[in-house]
């Protein structure tokens, strides 16, 4: 057997061993994603336009399983409370307990005094329809708006409940990070609450996730097809040619 047919052989299996590994890296990162993100996050379906022009309705939201109590100013939420309704509903939180909440000063929402920008509303609108009464968030509660600020059933309808309209942390089951239907992505980060004591939340590992599965789903085929490829060069290789005629 010639030296350059045993060289050939030697890469060849080496090849394999590589293709293989690769091929069940792939495998663990692609399906470890999938598992990850089910354990961690939880779809919803957003039914009515009330978080327009953020989040339409009929989009489907992932939403990161998390305690209340971890909830942030800007954060976009699923929660349930009884007397709102038997449904679970996705709301923006604008004040957490011991905020004042109020509006509106040159057409935006203040919290303890401070504007707050808010480019996630409909351009050109202000951040409340009818204004805000002046209020105070109770401690361990949640202010929720909706971003479509003209016909949200949110916190703004409840104000008269002896609560100020707001919701305990624990209804909370869950934080929106991106919309999933139609594909558009991480939601914005609510900079203009980020000055205010407590900062803003960081996103959850979702980006990490589609990583993992997209690099998985690399190695699997790119793994995979190293078999056909190189069984079919070295053919090309080894194929004796024709000898040229006179």
């Amino acid at each position: 057997m010639s030296t350059t047919r045993r060289t050939a052989e030697g890469r060849g299996k080496v090849g394999s061993a590589l293709s293989g590994i690769a091929v069940a890296l792939g495998c663990v990162l692609f399906l470890g994603g999938f598992v990850w993100g089910a354990f961690v996050y939880q779809p919803y379906t957003v039914p009515t336009d009330s978080m327009s022009p953020t989040i339409g309705a009929g989009d489907r939201v992932l939403a990161q399983r998390i305690d209340g109590s971890e909830i942030k100013r800007g954060d976009v939420v699923v929660f349930q409370e009884a007397t709102w309704g038997e449904l679970p509903m996705v709301k923006r939180v604008v004040g957490i307990g011991g905020d004042t909440i109020a509006c509106c000063t040159d057409g935006k929402l203040t919290v303890n005094g401070k504007k707050i920008d808010e480019p996630y509303l409909q351009a050109g609108k202000n951040a409340s329809l009818i204004g805000i009464e002046s209020t105070t968030v109770p401690k361990g509660r949640l202010f929720l708006l909706g971003d479509e600020r003209s016909g949200s059933l949110d916190s703004t309808v409840h104000l008269d409940d002896g609560v100020h309209g707001s919701v305990e942390r624990g209804a909370v089951q869950a934080r929106v990070d991106a919309v999933a239907w139609p594909m558009d992505g991480m939601l914005p980060k609510p900079t203009g609450f980020e000055e205010l004591p407590g900062g803003i939340s960081q996103p959850g590992p979702l980006k990490l996730m589609l990583t993992a599965v997209v690099v998985g789903a690399v190695l699997v085929l790119g793994g995979a097809a190293y078999g056909p490829i190189a069984k079919r060069t070295r053919r090309s290789r080894t194929r004796t040619p024709e000898p040229v005629r006179a």
